[in-house]
């Protein structure tokens, strides 16, 4: 069971969603944009507040930033945000995309495409702090969105979620660099274990970090 202060967190989250007016609220965020490791994950997400209303809506109560949850906290919500939405989009962008166009182009190009996806029927698109250029469909970047925004907030649970899943699968093909337990993340085994076997097939090659210096 999720914390009473999350149930806060949500209603708060749906009351930003909520101002806005409209009844069709897109929102857009990443996952993976600081790991050495693994893809970049980006999310959209889709909420129709004509439908969320009484019991529709009692799932997304315990709504939060994905960085403020548990990884069973935010395997909970992920299958409330699914239940919940009206549509639900992902895009896995692998190391080899990241190291060719560069990290930030292949995060916005990413994000462009989440709102492109849900926009029509989307009457506002919200972005986590990046605006994406005239490309994108009209849209609001919110900075510290997902801990304002529902449909922001949603999405990046759906990006987190995506991501651990692949990370813990890669960890099975890899077993010898700990995915398992830091994602791709940079910590000091994961940094010793590179240096000593070097980088994996799924290691980002234009991430210069010291943990490649032999």
């Amino acid at each position: 069971m999720l914390a009473p202060v999350a149930r806060r967190t949500g209603q708060r989250l749906l009351k930003f969603d909520r101002k806005l007016g409209v009844r069709l609220v897109a929102g857009a965020d990443e996952a993976g944009r600081g790991p050495l490791a693994g893809p970049l994950v980006v999310a959209g997400v889709l909420l129709d507040y004509e439908c969320l209303r009484d019991h529709r809506v009692r799932p997304l109560a315990f709504l939060n930033d994905s960085k403020q949850c548990t990884p069973p906290q935010r395997e909970e919500l992920f299958r409330a945000v699914v239940g919940c939405a009206e549509k639900v989009v992902v895009r896995v962008i692998p190391p080899g995309e990241i190291d060719r166009s560069g990290l930030h182009r292949s995060n916005l190009a990413g994000l462009r495409a989440m709102l492109h996806a849900l926009s029509p029927p989307a009457e506002a698109c919200l972005v986590d702090g990046f605006k994406l250029g005239p490309t994108a469909p009209p849209h609001r970047a919110v900075v510290d969105g997902d801990e304002k925004s529902a449909a922001i907030a949603a999405a990046s649970i759906v990006a987190k979620v995506v991501r651990d899943r692949y990370m813990r699968r890669a960890d099975a093909l890899y077993p010898a660099y700990g995915f398992r337990s830091h994602v791709g993340y940079i910590t000091p085994e994961h940094s010793a274990v590179v240096r000593r076997r070097g980088p994996s097939e799924i290691h980002r090659r234009s991430f210069q970090a010291l943990c490649y210096l032999g």
